[in-house]
């Protein structure tokens, strides 16, 4: 049965205070990458301008949230929008990270931890740590070598990248420089020769599996980036063959259904993950149309505003699932603490997207390295003080609930 979240969220109503700008609070007290001071830091986290005062002493990035803060000082206006941003109201955006905040982990003393195993095997692959690099396009807003910095950072920190469709490098590109496993990510658009034909070439590359998103059929109200959209350059997108705005939006892709995932399974030699799952319903369907993995996303709030946060159904699909797929699952993840949070729900991976764009803007190659580094680094801390030396040690019993301490 799925365990009953309320439960263990189960917070009284002065912790529904914790947001956002709390952990900002918490992790960015002072921070500066290029130039950034803790001024800038509380800046960016602060809710009012009332609360955008602080000191100013520069630091190094030493958190995901350093590197954002960095980021937003480097990048673009239109190319901040478009990163940053999510759909409509930002409900979803918010909630992602909220519902994690208020997980709260139960500690584990006297347990030898002198070795710490984050390793994992999926899909056939070996993996150093259980991070992956979510797909993400427009990498060339961030950084003039694009999505081949990217794939360098990721193979310098041993981590599995999700290339997009929607990239500014080809996909040869990427692959050429990769030394750890690359997925293809798909948009399956209405012209079918074009999509049997990039799936061949992505195989020809050397992608190891096939990522479908299945849960972003047309642009939806993507009001941030629409404000800026005048100002926003043309990208070269050359997996399509095309230069458009920012994430390469506008062909339709508003067919793709069960039966077309037949169909591409007639011909694809590699493994096929469904992203985008949200509903246990979906994920049984995903299950008995035989796909090898599912990850659990809302597409990091960029799509259906006000579904709920991805930590919240992913103990439902997990149940559903029922072991017989890996469960993978995205959106929100900023600490280490989050990362065994998805895994004690059954997540055997999990992938970041905006973090790794915001190393990449800072630092390339190296700031997308240091990205993985730091939540490694933090995922091992989590684990130790958890008392867990391995990633199946980690399961639901890591969480708190309510009336275990509270009257």
């Amino acid at each position: 049965m799925c365990t009953n979240m309320s439960d263990e969220l189960g917070m009284g109503k002065e912790l529904m205070s914790i947001n956002r700008r709390n952990m900002l609070t918490a992790s960015l007290a002072s921070a500066a990458a290029v130039g950034l001071s803790a001024k800038d830091a509380a800046s960016a986290q602060a809710d009012t301008p009332a609360e955008r005062d602080h000191t100013d002493t520069p630091l190094p990035p030493v958190s995901l949230y350093d590197y954002e803060v960095a980021a937003k000082r480097i990048l673009s206006g239109p190319a901040w929008e478009y990163f940053n941003g999510g759909s409509a109201d930002e409900i979803t955006l918010r909630r992602n990270r909220q519902a994690l905040d208020l997980l709260q982990l139960k500690p584990k003393v006297l347990v030898d931890v002198t070795s710490i195993d984050t390793s994992r095997t999926l899909l056939g692959h070996n993996m150093a740590h259980p991070i992956i690099l979510a797909p993400t396009s427009s990498h060339l807003l961030a950084h003039p070598d694009a999505e081949v910095a990217t794939a360098r950072g990721a193979a310098s920190a041993k981590a599995i990248m999700v290339a997009s469709t929607v990239s500014n490098r080809s996909v040869e590109d990427i692959c050429h420089v990769a030394s750890e496993p690359v997925w293809f990510q798909l948009y399956v658009e209405d012209d079918r020769s074009a999509v049997k034909a990039l799936i061949e070439r992505a195989e020809t590359a050397g992608c190891k599996a096939l990522c479908i998103t299945v849960d972003n059929p047309l642009a939806y109200a993507r009001n941030r980036e629409e404000r800026v959209r005048a100002q926003a350059p043309m990208l070269p997108f050359p997996n399509l063959g095309i230069t458009a705005a920012p994430g390469g939006r506008g062909r339709s892709r508003r067919h793709f259904n069960w039966k077309d995932l037949g169909w591409i399974q007639s011909f694809a030699k590699t493994p096929i993950v469904l992203k985008g799952i949200m509903n246990p319903d979906d994920a049984d369907e995903a299950v008995r149309h035989g796909v090898a993995a599912i990850i659990v996303s809302n597409h990091g709030g960029r799509v259906l505003d006000t579904e709920p946060a991805t930590i919240e159904v992913l103990p439902a699909v997990v149940d559903r699932v029922a072991g017989r797929i890996p469960v993978l699952f995205d959106s929100g993840i900023r600490r280490g603490t989050d990362i065994v949070k998805g895994l004690a729900y059954g997540a055997s991976a999990v992938l970041i997207g905006r973090p790794y764009i915001y190393g990449l803007s800072v630092s390339g190659a190296d700031g997308v390295r240091s990205v993985i580094d730091i939540l490694r680094a933090e995922l091992e801390g989590a684990m130790a003080m958890t008392g867990r030396t391995r990633l199946d040690d980690i399961d639901r019993s890591v969480f708190w609930k309510a009336h275990e301490y509270r009257e």
